[in-house]
């Protein structure tokens, strides 16, 4: 044997080794905790024509249990993503970007946060995650085969209450706050996602609608695919459980959705809900100043768990911590970093208790346990109520300082502890007009102008939000030019709208374009004349509609962000360019040029971004938009006067999420393109 060939046969040993020894390594250090009781469960699942499940408990329990074995049959991928998150092996499955979460997870502690608040959770409710995590377990264990990531599983009710703790502060901004620090600069003034993760909301009481019924639109946006996309689901239990909606990976209940009395639609508001304090450190970063003493800066050595090919290679991080909160240490200094809801777990709690309110006595006394720190609830009922609650766990702030800058971290007159109650929220209760709405929008905008809450009412230390959205303008105009009763046609006429406001920051985005000088430039000169003709909507019956659509899409984050519009002269040189290299023309139907794409499904799919049929999407390599994010899960709940609870749904794919397998990948498709329903047999 060759001396070369020797050599290389033992390196690659040696490397073969390697690789299975760090891919072990990661299982071996993953100690998983001690599982939960193991109970015996009664439970059914039936799955409708659509493969939409409907699972039958004797308990809440057991229906909990059955949701995990459902969810996990039709999105087994993204649960398990979720649950490595939780654990801090994200970055064991999905790299770089999982470490990232794992980071913040060690950062905020969502585990030790778990851990602590737990047994402060009523029996009922840690039967319940128990149940759900067992139901995990079960699944894991019959389906090996499907299992990425050795010594993830037994998972526990523990790990499912950290997986809330973990995702909620992303909701309100912890995103694009933790992102600047790391980069070395000063977090945004402002909140919010930091994509167009958006979603309306509406409901029209029995006394405004032209049949006496009152009804509801549950219209969230959230990426089509991923650890928090919609899976539709209904529940009926024994101890009087019953409720139809969708719920994302990782939760043991629908979070929106109805039941036989009552249902509610979510919105993500953007309140000011996280502060950012500038610590005054010692020369070796060990300690910081508060209150004229010195502190011990806590220090604490992570190993990250980063897949790099077929390696799982251990990576060292410290986090840090002050009395305020987790702190990020940078070229420009140490921030601590406080948000609402911080060290609470009760979230579990409440949606769960809000799942079952009868009334909506019942159900504004489970919204004061304030333990959902933000996202708007739009309400109605059997009894014809209605209301727009800007729902936020808003800190109780001291007046005099700077609340959306960086705030001195060296004292204890900025560091808060307590809350503003919920009653001090903005809401809008059963208003004359007989509507409310939101979409992702001001609290000061939920019903006809002379019955909207006025801004000086609020204290500044709220940090409520300013943002409009086109979504808002357009629900205003179109509520407002019906005279008389509101109908169903009508309300759903208002949902699917295509349309942008010239009065919003896409009209002035769209002025903008029009007003760049194009003076020997001819593709740029054809282009706005085309959009002098659009009609200002996204509906595939005009030649311009994809240019705009192209024209719109080009400033959607930074719109939806807050940020100043960038020059219009470049974006619009950009979109022509892509437009002509990919189509020859710029008067592309809209039909060809937007599409919904999964599996065997290849649609044209009409709206645009911020309109109320909200359609936000990736371009690919045939150049053509395919839509991944905005109208996805959608909910039309009717009570009418003397009558049961109806509702209808539609799902952007169907109920078998990542199952291409299945004929239920895509079967709802063709009926969300065509904006019909489905039936939910409720």
């Amino acid at each position: 044997m060759p001396r070369w060939f020797t050599a290389l046969f033992w390196t690659s040993i040696a490397v073969a080794a390697l690789v299975v020894g760090l891919a072990s390594w990661d299982a071996l250090i993953a100690s998983p905790p001690e599982p939960d009781p193991v109970l015996k469960r009664n439970v059914r699942i039936d799955r409708d024509q659509w493969g939409v499940p409907h699972i039958h408990g004797h308990t809440d329990a057991d229906v909990a249990y059955g949701i995990a074995v459902a969810h996990a049959e039709d999105d087994f991928r993204n649960l398990e993503e979720v649950l490595a998150a939780v654990r801090g092996r994200a970055g064991a499955i999905l790299g770089e970007d999982g470490a990232k979460l794992d980071y913040v997870g060690h950062l905020i502690d969502a585990r030790a946060v778990a851990d602590a608040g737990y047994g402060g959770l009523s029996p009922a409710t840690r039967a319940l995650v128990e149940a759900y995590a067992q139901g995990l377990n079960d699944y894991a264990r019959r389906h090996p085969g499907e299992i990425r990531l050795q010594g993830l599983f037994p998972v526990t009710g523990r790990d499912v209450v950290a997986g809330f703790a973990l995702r909620s502060p992303f909701f309100f901004g912890m995103d694009r706050v933790l992102g600047a620090l790391a980069e070395g600069r000063l977090p945004p003034r402002d909140s919010g996602p930091p994509d167009e993760r958006g979603s309306n909301g509406f409901a029209v009481a029995a006394a405004r609608s032209d049949d006496a019924t009152t009804r509801l639109i549950i219209n969230s946006h959230q990426p089509w695919e991923g650890g928090v996309s919609w899976w539709e689901l209904v529940v009926h239990s024994d101890e009087g459980w019953d409720f139809a909606g969708a719920n994302f990976p990782g939760a043991p209940f629908p979070l929106l959705g109805h039941n036989r009395h009552l249902g509610w639609a979510n919105t993500v508001n953007r309140p000011d809900l996280i502060d950012v304090y500038k610590l005054v450190l010692n020369a070796d970063r060990t300690q910081y100043r508060f209150d004229g003493k010195w502190l011990p800066l806590e220090a604490k050595r992570i190993w990250l768990r980063v897949r790099l090919g077929p390696l799982i290679l251990p990576i060292p991080r410290m986090v840090y911590r002050s009395r305020h909160g987790a702190v990020i240490l940078n070229d420009l200094g140490g921030f601590a970093i406080r948000h609402a809801g911080i060290g609470d777990v009760r979230q579990v709690e409440q949606y769960y208790r809000l799942n079952k309110a009868r009334n909506f006595a019942e159900w504004k006394a489970v919204m004061a346990m304030q333990a959902v720190p933000a996202t708007n609830f739009v309400y109605a009922d059997e009894a014809g109520h209605i209301g727009m609650f800007y729902n936020a766990l808003f800190p109780d702030r001291r007046p005099g300082f700077d609340w959306k800058g960086v705030l001195p971290g060296d004292t204890s007159a900025t560091l808060w502890n307590g809350y503003k109650p919920w009653a001090a929220i903005p809401m809008v209760v059963d208003p004359r007009a007989g509507w409310v709405a939101n979409s992702n929008n001001m609290p000061t905008v939920a019903t006809a102008p002379d019955e909207n809450l006025k801004a000086t009412d609020f204290a500044p230390e709220l940090g409520l939000e300013t943002y409009t959205t086109n979504r808002m303008h357009r629900f205003v105009e179109l509520f407002g030019g019906v005279n008389g009763p509101i109908s169903r046609d009508a309300l759903l006429r208002i949902k699917f709208d295509k349309g942008y406001s010239r009065a919003s920051v896409a009209g002035q985005w769209m002025a903008a374009v029009l007003a760049v000088d194009s003076t020997g430039q001819a593709d740029l000169a054809a282009a706005q004349r085309l959009l002098a003709r659009w009609d200002w909507t996204a509906d595939g019956r005009g030649e311009a509609d994809s240019l705009a659509v192209a024209v719109m899409a080009s400033v959607g984050r930074e719109v939806y962000a807050g940020e100043a519009l960038p020059p219009a002269a470049p974006k619009l040189r950009e979109v022509v360019k892509a437009l002509l290299a990919s189509f020859g023309r710029l008067d592309v139907p809209l039909a060809d040029y937007q599409r919904l794409r999964h599996g065997g499904a290849d649609l044209p799919v009409f709206g645009g971004p911020d309109t109320l049929r909200a359609i936000y999407a990736k371009v690919a390599p045939d150049g053509r938009r395919v839509a991944n994010n905005g109208d996805g899960f959608i909910m039309l709940v009717e009570w009418p006067k003397d009558g049961a609870v109806t509702s209808r749904s539609i799902h952007q794919f169907g109920a078998a999420t990542i199952r291409r397998s299945s004929p239920h990948y895509a079967d709802q498709a063709p009926l969300f393109v065509r904006e019909e329903w489905k039936t939910v047999d409720f």
